[in-house]
């Protein structure tokens, strides 16, 4: 449901100012973003605006940094002595022994 308003009227607390008391008047589809945040959040006009405009000055502070990534270690059951990095060469050795053993019958 549109409200009847299009005009802004906030009372914001400062340092240096007792108050301040602020009209704005929003462009039709920031209303609509605003009512519809309203109604979604159930929070107060005042609430709304504050955090979007704290959010847009970059006042809210950093988003909070992702987790760090861990890495979980996993047994390859791979005895001592053998070069992880070298396992293609492995392969290929493996593959030209079967190939001569296969041209040799």
């Amino acid at each position: 449901m549109p409200m009847p308003w299009r005009i802004l009227t906030s009372i914001m607390m400062g340092i240096m100012m007792p108050h301040m008391r602020t009209t704005l008047t929003l462009d039709a589809d920031v209303e609509q973003l605003l009512q519809r945040e309203i109604r979604r959040t159930d929070r107060s006009m005042k609430a709304v605006v504050n955090d979007a405009l704290r959010l847009g000055l970059g006042i809210h502070g950093k988003p909070p940094r992702p987790s760090r990534y861990k890495v979980k270690p996993h047994d390859f059951g791979i005895g001592p002595g053998v070069d992880r990095d070298r396992f293609n060469q492995l392969v290929d050795e493996l593959e030209a022994e079967e190939f001569a053993r296969r041209r040799s019958r």
